[in-house]
């Protein structure tokens, strides 16, 4: 298989290429030539693999150029027992008769973007030793909060490369920020921008656009790549989980081969839902992906109306990592259903650079609305939300699994549609442990109290156990402290590397 560039000017590309070079040089992100699908019998056999030997089987289909053996030892090192606190990787909960939470925060981080960022590194470190490039590799990411401390995680002292994370100085919760200003490594850097998301990851998109900067590396050996989800590599490993979770239903014999599932993703940059996506166009049997955004909701609007518009206010939410208005990922299945048009998409792109908007035409927001379905949720109503699926349920959501939770119920309420539905949990409640505490706990223990004692008060009154990587967290030492304005990033990077 083979890689292309949405904007049609890198063509014919490996899939170590694709995953070194992170973004194409014209821009555009890195699309496979064709979506594989899956045979009845991959499904029949999975049934009885566990979550590694699921991602091998998946894998292969997209890392042509890769051995079995290099897969599997990329797959065994990022998913194993020293990483994840369950053996399933990715484990379901069943939430009522027919709804299952996919818990994907089992990683070091306790966020969903551990599925992915623990294996890039080991995808990106052998894409460059079979590409002959002896070369240091630089990593750019902006991060709107579980990004950037599961990027420095992941690649945490891996020998040839260094990782520098942009994170907004006042768009993350303290837990977050506290995970990415702690963390240790040798070859790590992080800095904060101010301003939004969507200001540092323009910041970071410019540097990858400046091509004099990107010379001046290469004078000293070094090449820039991303492990944000522009990255082949960082969206690759999130198809594997939908397939697991529906392989993991058809073995328990909650579904029966063929039967349609629901999907439901909370997402901002459209990275999640959209590895939903291809795993639909895998085989995995999808009756509607439904979309779920907080107040932000650039997505909800282009999948109700086909406009692209992120002219407007950005909003400050409890779900800090979905405060996105500009939803990259969303290029690459714009390639997908204008049947690989890149000179549309990139016409489109363009009007998205020069006036903040596009419209797409009408047969392709027919073909959108044939499987997505959108709605979003006010902060409000993710606290009402998480304090109802506590009393009724007795399961405890964080702030963006409770804007999914909540968007699903809108959908019932709309279509009375009761095919069994799996909704993806990106992480740990005590990721944002002040907002749900606010909504389970009485207002008189609230008050007064900063976020890491919020974090005992709720595991206390709850019974869940706070994750080890936060367990302390208040307590570990600065490392990080440098504040950069957008416009500044390329000197911070340049600062960073010497």
């Amino acid at each position: 298989m083979k890689y292309q560039s949405s904007r049609g000017k890198f063509n014919s590309i490996s899939a170590a290429e694709a995953i070194k070079m992170g973004i194409s040089p014209d821009g555009g992100l890195f699309v496979p030539d064709y979506i594989p699908e899956l045979k009845e019998k991959d499904w029949q056999l999975m049934e009885s693999e566990n979550y590694q030997e699921r991602a091998c089987r998946i894998l292969r289909y997209y890392l042509g150029d890769f051995s079995d053996e290099e897969i599997k030892n990329c797959v065994y090192d990022a998913y194993n027992d020293e990483s994840f606190d369950d053996e399933r990787i990715a484990p379901l909960a069943e939430l009522k008769p027919g709804v299952y939470i996919q818990e994907l925060w089992h990683g070091p981080t306790s966020a969903f973007k551990d599925m992915a960022l623990q294996l890039l590194p080991q995808l990106m470190t052998t894409s460059a030793r079979k590409t002959g490039d002896n070369g240091e590799i630089i990593i750019l990411v902006a991060t709107s909060g579980d990004t950037g401390k599961a990027a420095l995680e992941g690649f945490k002292d891996i020998a040839g490369t260094r990782i520098i994370v942009f994170y907004p100085e006042d768009g993350v919760s303290e837990v977050q920020k506290r995970q990415m200003i702690t963390q240790e490594g040798k070859n790590v850097y992080v800095a904060a921008v101010s301003g939004n998301f969507d200001d540092a990851q323009t910041g970071v998109k410019n540097i990858f656009a400046d091509h004099a900067f990107a010379e001046r590396l290469n004078k000293q050996g070094m090449k820039l790549s991303s492990a944000n989800s522009i990255n082949w590599g960082r969206l690759l490993p999130q198809i594997v989980y939908y397939i697991s979770a529906y392989v993991e239903l058809r073995a328990k014999r909650k579904l029966v081969s063929g039967e349609p599932v629901n999907i439901v993703v909370p997402t901002g940059n459209f990275g999640n839902i959209l590895a939903a996506y291809y795993a639909s166009r895998m085989g995995l049997p999808v009756h509607k992906l439904i979309c779920a955004s907080n107040t932000n909701k650039v997505l909800d609007d282009f999948i109700r109306t086909g406009i692209y518009d992120r002219n407007r206010n950005f909003e400050k939410t409890i779900s800090p990592s979905m405060d996105i208005l500009i939803s990259s990922n969303l290029e690459r299945l714009l390639y997908e259903i204008t049947g690989h048009d890149a000179a549309r998409v990139a016409s489109w792109m363009e009007e998205l650079k020069t006036s903040g908007r596009y419209e797409v035409d009408a047969v392709s927001l027919t073909r959108i609305k044939d499987l997505f379905w959108s709605e979003f949720c006010t902060d409000e109503d993710t606290i009402k939300t998480i304090s109802a699926c506590w009393d009724k349920q007795g399961y405890l959501l964080d702030t963006h699994t409770a804007v999914a939770v909540n968007v699903y119920e809108k959908y019932l309420s709309e279509s009375k549609d009761r095919v069994k539905t799996i909704i993806a949990s990106t992480a740990s409640p005590f990721k944002f442990g002040s907002s749900v505490a606010q909504a389970v706990l009485e207002p008189k223990i609230v008050s007064g109290q900063d976020e890491f004692a919020l974090l005992d008060q709720l595991s206390a009154a709850t019974g869940v156990k706070i994750p080890e990587g936060i367990k302390g967290l208040e307590k570990r030492p600065v490392l990080h402290n440098t504040l950069s304005t957008r416009d500044g990033m390329q000197d911070t990077v340049a600062a960073f590397l010497e």
